[in-house]
């Protein structure tokens, strides 16, 4: 064997196991946040609102869902199952002046997500008759209490469940779902990142990337004079 080729060996060897390193000092992600997600019923299907309960406006014929969930961001969050589908869910509720009739949609979720000790409750829907200015808020209140909202306002609990904790992060063995790069504690909390999110460093990259240049030339440079 050749002097190049036992350098090329060794240097390739030295690449491998130093990338493997620096992954390996990479911490474990979260698998996500335990929380009550908010849903608009476009018509079409489920979309995650852009407004808060406290802030939106629903119109009348409106439907409105909430999923309780382990989710990494909105981009992944899970959908309530039920169609919401406003004439169905409203059906027996007959119009009335000066009110307003909104389908709400509750997705307790599936099991692998509930608190510890707890049992999630059947999905349910339900149609809330409320005055003609209440919000989703509003109409969540008059069919699913009660409910519990922590001192951000962030919405804890629906119809008592869970009976404890407030989107709160939740890790991969608890949640039953892989770890994921992407999850972030801001766009669940509403609160501004900064610190650090448990992935690759910028400094460990730039690194892991240093070695694998410098590694290169080396192995180019045996080769040469070879």
């Amino acid at each position: 064997m050749t002097v190049a080729r036992s350098a090329a060996r060794a240097v390739g060897a030295l690449l491998i196991a130093g990338f493997l390193a620096a992954l390996g000092a990479v911490p474990a992600q979260a698998a996500g946040y335990r929380y009550w997600s908010f849903w608009e019923h476009t018509g079409s299907g489920w979309a995650y609102a852009t407004q808060g309960p406290s802030v939106l406006r629903p119109d009348d014929g409106d439907t409105i869902g909430f999923r309780f969930a382990v989710s990494e961001d909105s981009a992944h969050a899970a959908k309530p199952r039920d169609k919401g589908d406003f004439s169905a869910i409203c059906a027996a509720t007959p119009a009335k002046d000066g009110r307003k009739r909104v389908a709400v949609v509750l997705d307790f979720g599936i099991p692998e997500h509930a608190p510890g000790g707890e049992r999630p409750p059947r999905q349910r829907t339900a149609c809330a008759q409320v005055s003609e200015d209440a919000g989703a808020g509003d109409a969540l209140a008059a069919v699913a209490e009660p409910l519990r909202y922590n001192s951000t306002a962030l919405l804890c609990a629906i119809a008592g469940y869970p009976k404890s904790g407030c989107g709160e992060q939740v890790g991969a063995q608890e949640s039953g779902q892989r770890p994921s790069a992407d999850a972030s504690a801001s766009e669940q909390s509403g609160e501004s990142g900064g610190g650090d999110d448990g992935g690759p460093s910028a400094g460990l990259l730039v690194g892991v990337a240093a070695v694998v240049v410098l590694g290169g030339a080396a192995v180019w440079q045996a080769r040469r004079r070879a």
